[in-house]
């Protein structure tokens, strides 16, 4: 059984920005699909913001094990709609995969619950990732460390709530660095967050960096079933207590009335 996966990508520098295109003719969802497609237990199709519902039904999300996602410039033009969608899924299993500038995507921010913000500077510096916990499942076939010799800075502090687990950390040309491969756990579902991806510089060409996606993918994907109950909120009658008890005192809700939400 392949890992069905999504790669949704925002659709707009490669379309509006010559350099972008030159870079990704086909757009940037579609090379890292690409990519990702190398491996065997893989299958990746792609979705982008200007399709209905941004390419996200939820006939679709349903049979979404993995999904990806990169945007930037049209972060508040994703659907809230969407995005509650796909933080459903997430609770319910669904792995998630958040890359770069997704750091700011609406779906990334209401599952981690934080600002997510950091530094930047876009000056083409060199980036030296160095693997930090090599024993990971990401970090399989990873080098102990790898270099990108043009990409955009991100500096701490990252405002994301403490990771699960730290896998890479990136140091910049202009002395800063960052936890760039971080991951965390949503109800049932899986969340890796990695950091590198400027749209002007060909970083998902990169073989290493395309390693480090499929990893994430991998690692990402939970086989077991769609944890629907993940959303209930029972109201337990004492007749149905696992243990014999005795009602005490008042309530407030009667017998399997719904609580307050």
């Amino acid at each position: 059984m392949t890992i069905r996966t999504v790669v949704w990508g925002e659709n707009i520098h490669e379309r509006e920005n010559d350099i972008v295109r030159g870079i990704y003719p086909d757009g940037m969802h579609a090379t890292i699909a690409a990519a990702l497609n190398t491996d065997s237990e893989i299958e990746a199709t792609t979705a982008t913001l200007q399709e209905p519902e941004h390419g996200l039904s939820e006939a679709r999300l349903a049979e979404t094990d993995v999904l990806v996602w990169w945007g930037h410039k049209a972060h508040g033009e994703v659907s809230d709609e969407i995005v509650e969608r796909v933080a459903s899924r997430v609770w319910e299993g669904m792995g998630l995969l958040v890359l770069h500038s997704g750091h700011f995507a609406k779906p990334f921010k209401r599952l981690m619950g934080t600002p997510c913000a950091l530094k930047w500077r876009e000056a083409g510096e060199r980036e030296r990732i160095w693997t930090v916990n090599p024993g990971h499942p990401i970090a399989a076939g990873i080098p102990e460390n790898f270099v990108l010799e043009n990409e955009e800075m991100y500096g701490e502090f990252f405002s994301v709530p403490e990771p699960l687990e730290t896998v890479f950390i990136s140091w910049f040309a202009g002395g800063e660095i960052f936890r760039s491969g971080l991951t965390w756990r949503r109800g049932a579902g899986n969340i890796f967050y990695f950091r590198p991806g400027h749209e002007t510089y060909p970083t998902y060409h990169d073989a290493t960096v395309q390693q480090v996606l499929r990893n994430g993918v991998k690692w990402a994907y939970n086989p077991m079933s769609r944890y629907s109950a993940v959303h209930d909120a029972p109201n337990v009658p004492v007749e149905q207590a696992l243990e014999p008890i005795t009602e005490r005192g008042p309530r407030l809700h009667q017998a399997g009335e719904e609580g307050y939400k």
